[in-house]
């Protein structure tokens, strides 16, 4: 599954799709080129990705996918284990022609959960969650008999963790889901991955992520050189039963120096006050396996 992304390059941004409509103007927050990676705030044109003639996430690293579930109470992570896991993993496997999928947790955001943790409020800053080298954690991990949901996906897919470390290739594909009011104050843009090279990211250590215990390194997204530089888009007013599905690793990708991940950001929406409606979503990662 070899892409055409993989011949574009972070300059070609303006030669890309340009009919989507303005979404809004905002504020995003990238690491500042030559320093010690300090944030840097940068206005850019955010697009209506659902009025753009996008490829698919294999190509611009998202895509927006229809994602009706039997969930009935979102608040309940037992429900969600129990029920939406399994969901994702088959979304996965249809949309990647993976062998396996496995979905081991997910993440919830909103107000209640920042107050629980900082980890858990929006991130606004340009990023993508894995840097180089996290597949070797990830097939470490469910290798782990403490990790109770790396246990039950590999029981729930009939497969084991030499399985896992057996995979010729790794996908993460991450999934986005709207929990609240359509109208939200912080929602998450993404950038086109044509318009993005591995040059313009720097890896960034995270310990301890949301007191996990998880230490990894994610990528920081350099501040652009120029307006055009990187093409952000986001979908307005998702509904509960849409879902956007980005790719945040492939160790394909990251074997041929090729853009692997997806940037992404929450920003505000000029038009929403913020806490009002506040956003409340839910993220899940399905781990894809081929043999």
């Amino acid at each position: 599954m070899r892409g055409p992304h993989a011949t574009y390059r972070g300059d070609m941004a303006a030669s890309l799709e340009t009919s989507a409509s303005l979404f809004c103007r905002s504020t995003l927050h990238f690491a500042a080129r030559g320093s010690a990676l300090e944030p840097e705030a940068v206005d850019v044109d955010i697009l209506d990705a659902r009025t753009a003639d996008l490829p698919g996430w294999d190509e611009c690293g998202f895509e927006l996918l229809s994602g009706e579930s039997a969930v009935s109470d979102w608040s309940s992570d037992d429900e969600v284990a129990s029920i939406h896991h399994g969901e994702m993993e088959a979304l996965a496997r249809r949309l990647t022609g993976c062998d396996v999928a496995l979905v081991s947790s997910h993440i919830k955001r909103g107000p209640e959960f920042a107050r629980q943790h900082e980890d858990l409020a929006p991130i606004a800053f340009v990023h993508s969650d894995f840097a180089v080298g996290y597949d070797t954690l990830v097939r470490r991990s469910f290798d782990d008999p403490g990790r109770e949901g790396a246990a039950q996906a590999l029981e729930r897919n009939g497969v084991t963790a030499a399985d896992v470390a057996a995979a010729s290739r790794l996908v993460i594909l991450q999934s986005w889901r709207n929990l609240g009011p359509a109208k939200m104050d912080f929602p998450l843009a993404f950038c086109d991955a044509r318009t993005v090279m591995p040059a313009d990211a720097r890896p960034i250590p995270v310990s301890d992520y949301a007191g996990s215990g998880i230490d990894f390194e994610a990528v920081a997204v350099l501040a652009p050189t120029s307006p055009d530089q990187y093409r952000w888009y986001a979908f307005p007013e998702l509904q509960l039963d849409e879902v956007v599905a980005f790719r945040t690793y492939d160790t394909d990708l990251v074997e041929r120096g090729d853009t692997w991940f997806t940037p992404h950001s929450a920003f505000h929406d000029p038009d929403v006050q913020v806490g009002r409606p506040a956003r409340s979503s839910i993220e899940l990662r399905a781990i894809c396996l081929y043999e």
